[in-house]
């Protein structure tokens, strides 16, 4: 495992993979960032920057990349379900409860959503609360709500 620091327009991304796979995409001061990334080696990350510029920019709706993310089978599976929402939508902690069987589940669900360790390429932005506003968001709501803008520009002030 390894790890480079991308300084992104989002801030200094964190980044790990595991040999091939993408294992980890952190901000700073975020809330589950792990104390250990391997060693720091920039090396192995090209194709993940260039990716994640293209989408920063604009021009990429969806990611192509090797990822494999670390948790229990309920995390996992709220997590399979983040990465099927498109581009531009969102949907609730509610829903994604429901979706994958756990109706009574949405505060677990936004744990699950909380630990997501692959932010942006699993989007977890766009989860929001039941009433449609941006709710918490391991980035910080700043950047949740920068990304949503990029996404539907105008949908959310980025303030």
């Amino acid at each position: 495992m390894n790890h480079t620091i991308w300084p992104s327009p989002l801030g200094d991304l964190t980044l790990v993979r595991d040999g091939e796979a993408l294992t980890g995409l952190y901000f700073p001061h975020h809330w589950y960032k792990p104390d250990d990334v391997g060693e720091r080696d920039d090396s192995g990350f090209d194709e993940v920057i260039r990716q994640l510029t293209e989408y920063l920019a604009g021009s990429r709706t969806e990611f192509d990349l090797p990822v494999r993310a670390d948790g229990d089978a309920f995390q996992r599976s709220v997590w399979a379900r983040i990465a099927r929402i498109p581009y531009g939508a969102t949907t609730t902690y509610g829903a994604i409860a429901r979706a994958i069987g756990q109706p009574a589940m949405a505060r677990e669900v936004g744990a699950a959503v909380g630990r997501n360790p692959l932010s942006i390429v699993v989007p977890c932005h766009r989860v929001l609360g039941k009433d449609g506003e941006p709710r918490g968001y391991a980035g910080g709501l700043r950047r949740k709500r920068l990304l949503l803008d990029l996404e539907q520009p105008g949908l959310y002030a980025a303030g």
